[in-house]
Order: C-alpha cells, then structure tokens, then sequence
C-alpha cells in the first residue's frame, strides 16, 4: 500500500491552504504523490469558497487519504478551529500551525504517512505565542525525540538541482554566529549531512565544499583566525573519517557554474551566506530539507507571503517540488513504524 504524505497547514494566513490547493489541482498533470492537508476542515471550506470552489474537499482519516486524493483534497481534521483572516494571523494562528506539525509526526511515527511536508510558519507569530524553539527545524528536532527517546541533531538543507547548501548555524543574529562556530559543530553536522546524502539522496560518496567563515576563507589569517582554529582543522578530521570534504573555501568564488560542478553540497557557516545563492539560483523551486530526523521532512523555501494571501496567485511550484522530492526520499527510508519494531 502506499503511504500519502503529511501535509501541514503551516500559518493558516498565510499562503499554505493556497498553494496546497493549487498543487492538488495539478495532480494528474504532475503525477503528484498522494497527500493529505493537516487542518481544521471548516477553515479550509472556507478558504476553498474564497478562492477554489472548484476544488472538492474530503475529510479523511490517514488511512482514506490515498484513495480519496484521486478525486478530492483529502483534510485530516487536527481539531483546533481556525478563525485567521488572509494576511490577518490571530490567536488561533500559532495553535493550529503547531497542532498540524505535531499531528504530522505522530502521523508518519505511527507508520501512518510515509513523509512529513510543512507549509511555510510566521516565525514571529509562533513567538507571540510563547514558541520556545527557534524554528520549524528545531521544533521537528524536539518532537522526534519525544517520539523515539533518542536523541537527535535537525540540520537545514535547502535543494534544487542546481545547488544544496547547509547553513552551518541557523537561525541566530550575525554577532552569535562565531561564539556559537566550532569545530565539533562543524564536523558533527558535516557527519549527518554525508550520511543522509547517502542513505536518501542514493550518493555513494558525497562531495562536501565546506566555505570558509571570513572574505577569502580568512586570507590564512589576515582576515580572521577562524578559517585556522575551526574550519580547517574540522574538514581534516573529516578527511581522516573518510569523509570527502574540502575547505575552507572562499565563499564569494563557491557557488558560480564551474565550482558547483565540483561538490554535492555546499556547508556555509551562516544562514545567508547558504541562503543568499540558493535562493538567487532557485527562488521558486527549492526545497527545505531537514536532515538527521528519523523521518523524511520537505518543504517550500518559502515564507507566508501574508500581501497575496487567499488572492490565488501564489505559485505552488516550491511546494510542487517538495512533496516530489519528500516521495522520492521516502522510497530510501525506512519506516519508522518498522525502524520501531526491528
């Protein structure tokens, strides 16, 4: 039997409902996987009112949603109603969001969807709400572990076919990113990068371009002793590990045709120093992936674009891309119902 994919609402303002109802449409077309949308079901009614009568809905229990995806949006009710306007978070916002993210990894630990696929969140509204992680990634980190007892290291991979990259340290202010840098840090999220580029992705062995931290990688110390005491000294244990790593690279001569040719990913010590080329390269179509979790998780590089909101126009390619590549990944994992019970 095949599993569908767990889709959460994400930021119920936002433009989650809109994209996912744009990409059931395009099913056929797209031999899109089956999926079903973790919601409150009289919410998505309505927005399906607002801006896609034309899109049948059917709420479902897991077990449903494949055979119903053929001919409607399969909703999985996450019993939290939801009051949020287009573009208008409230205080029903940050419960739901997070209700579809909880229920999704039970989902999937129960053996119930194959694949976890998030809708974009509004970071600050989460916090409004008293959110104590920094993030999507984090809080699937929390949740893992609370499902399985073991512990667990998220790292955020964000791919296209044209580049991945990693971002060493996330979601922290540029004066945190070096007291937070170290070499073990950089070794122990090298380490799970390789791995599950090589357990999902199916490449026998990863070609890792490690950046360097300063301009010119430090200019051997000219520009910033970082580049020697961290970044150096963590890509030769690799290297001493069997691992292929490479760095520390300039940053600024790392992402053009000819150098991506020569690396599977790219680890960039900070957030836009991954993020900037990435999404200069492939703002519509890349993919958040989070790596080191127990279970496959994708989603749309993307925030919640409140301005176009329940409009129609957003563009649901990235989230396209993400339930094709959470299907694909998903085919290479094994199932955590059964990881569970070997």
């Amino acid at each position: 039997m095949t599993l569908p994919l767990a889709l959460t609402l994400g930021e119920p303002a936002g433009i989650g409902p809109d994209i996912t109802f744009a990409a059931w449409r395009r099913r056929a077309e797209l031999g899109l996987p089956p999926f079903y949308l973790l919601a409150d079901p009289a919410f998505i009614a309505r927005r399906v009112e607002r801006i896609a009568p034309d899109t049948p809905l059917a709420v479902v229990e897991p077990a449903a949603a494949a055979a119903a995806f053929a001919t409607a949006l399969p909703v999985v009710d996450i019993a939290v109603p939801i009051s949020a306007e287009p573009g208008r978070p409230d205080q029903s916002s940050a419960p739901a969001a997070l209700a579809a993210i909880r229920r999704a990894v039970a989902d999937v630990h129960a053996g119930a969807a194959a694949a976890i696929v998030t809708n974009p969140v509004a970071k600050n509204v989460l916090y409004r709400s008293g959110f104590p992680e920094p993030g999507h990634t984090e809080y699937l980190g929390k949740l893992a572990e609370e499902a399985t007892g073991v512990a667990v290291r998220p790292v955020m991979m964000l791919w296209s076919p044209e580049l991945a990259v990693v971002p060493v340290t996330i979601h922290l202010a540029l004066k945190d990113v070096i007291p937070r840098l170290s070499e073990s840090l950089v070794v122990e999220t090298a380490r799970i990068v390789a791995r599950d580029l090589r357990e999902r992705f199916g490449i026998g062995r990863p070609r890792l371009a490690i950046a360097g931290l300063n301009p010119h990688a430090g200019e051997d110390g000219a520009l910033g002793d970082e580049d020697l005491t961290v970044v150096r000294p963590a890509v030769e244990r690799l290297k001493a590990e069997g691992i292929d790593a490479r760095g520390p690279l300039p940053a600024d001569s790392l992402f053009h045709q000819a150098a991506r040719a020569s690396y599977d990913v790219a680890l960039a010590m900070y957030h836009d120093q991954a993020l900037i080329p990435i999404k200069t390269l492939a703002f519509d179509h890349a993919v958040n992936v989070t790596l080191g979790l127990p279970f496959v998780r994708t989603s749309p590089d993307h925030g919640t674009a409140f301005d176009i909101a329940g409009t129609g126009r957003a563009d649901p390619a990235s989230l396209i891309a993400a339930l094709q590549l959470a299907a694909r990944l998903s085919l290479r994992a094994q199932p955590v119902a059964a990881a569970r019970r070997a």
